[in-house]
């Protein structure tokens, strides 16, 4: 099958900048785009009938702005529309067994709020065979029709730990930056252990020793990534602070940050990892979870 990037459509602002931020990447890594939209039928799907007469046309209409502008913006790539009259969620997951990535829509409230994710996208994001690439329509107000998402800026970020393999995270971070030609930061929070922590602060011998050894080991994980995409730019750090919120902070200003999530983990959102959890729920940018072992 020839390799595609799956962008889900329900016909939402949100989804509609998904579509436009998977056409950017499909055009980026010379794939196809597919666009998939899926539901339960309104009614049996009649035969034979002109398509005014089609109660579920409303919804088949809704996969035709993001084609149109796909086809304008984009035109030697051919946009293939399938549409499922299935469960939206059993579409959407065995579309992304097929697919090299997955892209869905988020619902932003403002800034402050954070913001949620509907009923589909997080059990996407915790099954999924392959990534899922979660982009916001943009925090430009409270109205039905949010502003697009602006065009990616930015480097690629990816949030490592230090233990078991990260070899998916790390391909998909490296393919990302290198198709964008943009730099690429490795990010490592560490959690400072009680002994670190002093009557008057931290103490700094302790830090300074925990960040050595972290430091370390991020340099051997990365090691065998940088002599595989040497025209990539890479720059690694090591926060003292929760991997959660080292890695919200280091996604200011990225173009996508990229976290993984564990396989064996069931299905459930609730049992994604707590940094999955985060930037899922506050980074800015657009957040890919890749799937690893």
């Amino acid at each position: 099958m020839e390799p595609v990037v799956t962008v889900g459509l329900d016909g939402s602002p949100e989804s509609l900048a998904a579509a436009r931020w998977a056409a950017d990447e499909a055009e980026r890594r010379k794939l196809t785009l597919r666009l998939l939209h899926a539901w339960p039928l309104l009614v049996p799907e009649p035969a034979h009938v002109p398509a005014e007469m089609d109660q579920n046309y409303g919804r088949w209409r809704n996969l035709h702005p993001a084609g149109a502008e796909h086809q304008t913006r984009h035109p030697p790539r051919p946009v293939p529309g399938p549409r499922h009259a299935h469960h939206a969620q059993h579409a959407l997951l065995r579309a992304a067994a097929e697919s090299e990535m997955t892209v869905l829509g988020s619902r932003g409230l403002v800034p402050v709020e954070s913001y949620f994710l509907g009923d589909i996208s997080m059990p996407i994001v915790a099954r999924a065979d392959g990534p899922v690439v979660l982009v916001r329509a943009g925090t430009g107000g409270r109205g039905p029709h949010p502003a697009p998402a602006p065009a990616a800026e930015g480097g690629v970020v990816v949030a490592l730990k230090l233990h078991g393999s990260c070899d998916h995270l790390l391909e998909f971070a490296f393919t990302t930056a290198a198709a964008r030609g943009v730099p690429l930061r490795a990010v490592n929070g560490q959690s400072l252990p009680v002994a670190a922590y002093t009557p008057w602060g931290v103490d700094h011998d302790v830090a300074e020793e925990i960040a050595l050894d972290a430091r370390k080991q991020l340099d051997q994980i990365l090691r065998p990534w940088r002599d595989r995409f040497p025209h990539v730019e890479v720059d690694d750090g090591i926060v003292l602070e929760s991997p959660a919120k080292a890695v919200v902070g280091a996604a200011q200003g990225a173009g996508l940050l990229v976290v993984g999530r564990r396989k064996h983990h069931p299905a459930p959102a609730s049992h994604l990892g707590s940094v999955a959890q985060a930037a899922i729920h506050h980074a800015r940018c657009p957040v890919a979870v890749v799937p690893h072992t």
